[in-house]
């Protein structure tokens, strides 16, 4: 397992990483609350035409990760060291969850579901 010091060159090599970085259960579903969130507003902004909600976004996707890596997790947010990489990597997290196909992915990194 490489520490977050060392760089990843491509995606699938940050991915295990990122799984690793979310091993607590609290911490994954706070995440899912956040991007659950932000695709909700964003659908909203868009059929309805409040685009200004569209700014919104960030905060309420940020806010609930960052209390679950600061408050539940104990680590750095990856975000800040590959922020789309972990954007990505966030919305396959919630889609794997979503579609029930999490736990696999999980266990080959390391992760305990």
């Amino acid at each position: 397992m490489r520490p977050m010091s060392e760089r990843y060159a491509t995606f699938a090599e940050f991915w295990p990483f990122y799984l690793r970085e979310h091993s607590r259960p609290q911490t994954r579903a706070l995440h899912y609350v956040g991007t659950t969130l932000v695709v909700l507003m964003a659908i909203v902004a868009i059929v309805t035409g409040p685009l200004i909600l569209l700014l919104a976004l960030p905060v309420a996707g940020y806010f609930f990760a960052w209390i679950a890596h600061f408050g539940v997790e104990k680590n750095r947010p990856a975000t800040f060291t590959y922020p789309l990489w972990s954007l990505k990597a966030d919305f396959k997290m919630w889609w794997l969850w979503l579609t029930g196909r999490l736990g696999p992915e999980l266990r080959k990194a390391g992760v305990g579901s």
